[in-house]
C-alpha cells in the first residue's frame, strides 16, 4: 500500500474463497468482520480465531460455530495464528500487544489486514521492511478511504491526502469547557459505536493523530501533506487532493464493513457490504478546521513521526496509561494529551540504525513506567 504507481489489477472473474484468520475476533473489529463472513460464505471461510480473553464465552460461542483450525486466547495465541497458512489475516487487537503479531503475519507471507494501527506506529520501519508491496492492507476507514482514492492516480499527481475527523462528542468546545468532562460524555461518540479506548482517543482527536502517523507510513507522503479536517457526520471518510486541483473523496454512511470487507477482499470489492448514501433525502456535509488549541493531540503526535525511531511508540504506550487513568477517574480528561507531552519530552528518541522489536518494546516499557509516575495512583 506504499505505492499509489503499481494500482491492484481487480480480477473480472469470480473470486476465490479466501481463507482468513481473525485476530480479536470478540472485538468491534472482529465481531463486524465474522458478520461479513456469515454473509458471505462463497467468499470467506475462517481458518483461525484469537481474542484477548475479555469476554470468553462469546469467543467459545465463535470457535463453536466456526470451527477454525487454530484458536486462542492472549499474545501468544495471536502471533501463532498470525503465522498460520491463510490467504489474509484481520489483526483486529486493540493496542500495543498487536506489534508482534503484525510482525508474524508479514514474516509468514500472510497478507494483513491491518486495523490495528498501533502495530505500525510503533514498529514503523520495522514493519515497513517486513512487508512486501501490497502485503499490508488498511481497514482503518479513513485509510482505505485514502487507498481507495489513491487508485486514482500516481504518487507524482498526489498533492496530499486530507484526513477527516468527527471531532468527537466535544467538538467546538474550549480547553477550559474540556476539563471537567467525565469518561462517560467521553464514550459517548456521536457517530461511531466502538471499543472504549478508542472511543476515547477519538475524543481526545488522540487516535487521528495515531492516523496522521500510519498515513504517513502507509502511503510515503510527508507530514507536511497530510492534513487533518473536522467532518462532523462521518460520510466522507478521507479525501486526496491531486496536483490538478481535483479532489476525490470516498463517502458512505458511518461503518466499518466496508473497510473490513475490502481488507479482506482487496483489490476486489464484495457486493452488498454496508448500505450506501440515500441520494434521494437532503443531506448537507460541513467541513471545519481543527482546533488544535482545544485538541492539540494531532500537533503532538506529528511532531513524533517527525522524530522517529522510538517516539510514535512512546507516544501510543503514554496515551494507552492515561486513558486507563481517565476512564478510573484519576486524570483529567485535558491531562490525557498533556501528560503524553510530558513524557514524550523525557525521552529519549533511538532514532539511529535499524530498530528491532526489541528496542520497540522497551521503548513502549519505558514509556508506560514513566507515565505511570505522572499519574496519581
Amino acid at each position: 500500500m506504499t505505492s499509489t504507481d503499481n494500482a491492484p489489477t481487480r480480477s473480472t472473474a469470480t473470486p476465490e474463497r479466501r481463507d482468513v484468520v481473525v485476530l480479536g475476533s470478540t472485538g468491534s473489529i472482529g465481531t463486524q468482520a465474522l458478520d461479513l463472513v456469515r454473509a458471505h460464505p462463497e467468499r470467506f471461510r475462517v481458518v483461525g480465531l484469537t481474542a484477548g480473553g475479555s469476554q470468553p464465552e462469546l469467543f467459545a460461542q465463535q470457535v463453536e460455530e466456526f470451527a477454525p483450525a487454530i484458536s486462542g486466547l492472549g499474545e501468544e495465541a495471536s502471533v501463532e495464528a498470525a503465522a498460520h497458512p491463510c490467504d489474509v489475516v484481520l489483526n483486529g487487537v486493540t493496542g500495543a500487544v498487536g506489534l508482534r503479531p503484525t510482525l508474524a503475519a508479514l514474516d509468514a507471507g500472510n497478507t494483513l489486514a491491518l486495523a490495528n494501527k498501533e502495530s505500525l506506529i510503533m514498529g514503523g520501519p520495522l514493519v515497513l521492511d517486513r512487508a512486501a508491496p501490497g502485503q499490508i492492507v488498511p481497514v482503518d476507514s479513513e485509510h482505505s478511504a485514502l487507498a481507495q482514492c489513491l487508485r486514482a492516480g500516481t504518487d507524482a499527481e498526489v498533492r496530499r491526502l486530507v484526513l477527516t475527523a468527527s471531532g468527537g462528542p466535544f467538538r467546538g468546545r474550549t480547553r477550559a469547557e474540556l476539563a471537567e468532562v467525565t469518561p462517560q460524555q467521553a464514550m459517548a461518540h456521536p457517530t461511531w459505536d466502538m471499543g472504549p479506548v478508542i472511543t476515547i482517543n477519538s475524543a481526545t482527536l488522540v487516535n487521528k493523530g495515531l492516523e496522521v502517523i500510519e498515513a504517513h507510513l502507509l502511503f510515503g507522503i510527508p507530514f507536511d501533506r497530510i492534513e487533518v479536517v473536522v467532518h462532523p457526520t462521518s460520510v466522507v471518510h478521507s479525501m486526496v487532493e491531486f496536483v490538478d486541483g481535483s479532489t476525490l473523496a470516498q463517502a458512505s454512511p458511518p461503518t466499518m464493513m466496508i473497510p473490513i470487507a475490502l481488507g479482506l477482499a482487496w483489490p476486489d470489492r464484495v457486493p452488498d457490504a454496508a448500505p450506501t448514501v440515500d441520494w434521494t433525502q437532503a443531506q448537507t456535509w460541513e467541513f471545519f478546521p481543527l482546533d488544535e488549541e482545544a485538541f492539540p493531540a494531532v500537533a503532538l503526535a506529528r511532531a513524533a513521526g517527525l522524530k522517529g525511531g522510538t517516539a510514535p511508540a512512546v507516544y501510543n504506550a503514554a496515551n494507552e496509561v492515561c486513558v486507563e487513568a481517565f476512564r478510573t477517574g484519576r486524570l483529567a480528561f485535558t491531562d490525557i494529551v498533556d501528560r503524553v507531552g510530558d513524557v514524550l519530552a523525557a525521552h529519549d528518541v533511538r532514532s539511529g540504525g535499524t530498530l528491532s522489536v526489541d528496542d520497540v518494546l522497551a521503548a513502549d516499557a519505558w514509556a508506560r513506567e514513566m507515565t505511570t509516575t505522572l499519574v496519581p495512583a
